[in-house]
């Protein structure tokens, strides 16, 4: 198995919305905002290369949406999906497996493109198998009034549409062997079924954080988005989540960390804390 960090771009979001409760003298220290609120996010990808199988988790937000959608998220930066699968050596067409945490926006656009003559979408892993899950899937084809602008159908729909859209099984909280070297954690905090592969790889567990830790300022136990549906629910996945990749030794790939890539934890006086937070390839 190789492993590759694949970034697809940079957005910006409010702070306010990103770290919910907590004030921004304190969430400031750690991701400062600029002059209107706004805190720089990346939006990273992982490729897994593993014998015949090449998977994708989560693909970015995509460019079928319009100038004006787009303007909201202030996306800057040179990094793009395709562009830097290409640069590692792989097409579109060579991925196997899209695997999508979950279905907001700025984890799935990237799946779905215009067509040429933009008159319909069609998905950009053409040959991809796109895994999501039942219950996930159903709360987002039929979305609540507060995750409705996250979840769009033009996001969403064509893979149905594709017939390469299957479910993981969820048997519990935590399901192992989803796929060969690949356990999962499903959490409900953020949104209904969200997924958090643990993926075994060089004698690690290398945890994909998604929206469960979007960022080393969100170890703290408060920090929970202003997104999240069920912040209570967020707050004891997370607690629960952090101990034990504490007491493991875990290794935390984050998604939408803007500057580091991954870290590690320790238990300290007032809780789980950063230990070391680094680039992909200083681990690996």
């Amino acid at each position: 198995m190789t492993i590759y960090p694949l970034n697809t771009g940079y957005f910006k979001l409010d702070g306010g919305a990103m770290f919910g409760v907590v004030p921004k003298t304190l969430w400031s220290k750690t991701n400062p905002a600029d002059e209107n609120n706004m805190c720089s996010w990346a939006m990273r990808s992982l490729l897994i290369e593993d014998g015949d199988r090449l998977m994708l988790i989560d693909c970015g937000i995509g460019d079928k949406q319009s100038e004006k959608f787009f303007s909201h998220y202030y996306l800057f930066g040179e990094d793009q999906l395709i562009l830097n699968l290409k640069k590692l050596g792989f097409s579109p067409e060579d991925v196997t497996d899209v695997f999508l945490t979950h279905l907001h926006f700025d984890h799935c656009g990237g799946a779905v493109k215009w067509n040429s003559s933009r008159t319909g979408f069609e998905l950009v892993f053409k040959n991809a198998i796109h895994w999501s899950t039942e219950k996930h899937w159903n709360w987002a084809t039929k979305p609540n009034p507060r995750e409705r602008a996250s979840f769009l159908s033009e996001n969403i729909m064509p893979i149905e549409e594709s017939g390469q859209l299957k479910f993981v099984d969820r048997k519990g909280d935590f399901t192992e062997n989803v796929f060969q070297n690949i356990d999962v954690l499903f959490v409900d905090g953020h949104t209904e079924s969200q997924m958090i592969p643990h993926i075994h790889y060089k004698g690690k567990t290398l945890v994909f954080m998604a929206d469960l830790l979007p960022s080393t300022g969100h170890i703290p136990l408060p920090y929970v988005m202003g997104y999240d549906t069920r912040p209570l629910i967020t707050m004891d996945e997370k607690g629960r989540f952090l101990n034990t990749a504490s007491e493991k030794e875990y290794v935390l790939f984050l998604e939408h960390d803007s500057v580091n890539e991954i870290c590690t934890l320790k238990n300290a006086e007032k809780g789980v804390r950063l230990d070391n937070a680094l680039n992909f390839k200083d681990m690996f």
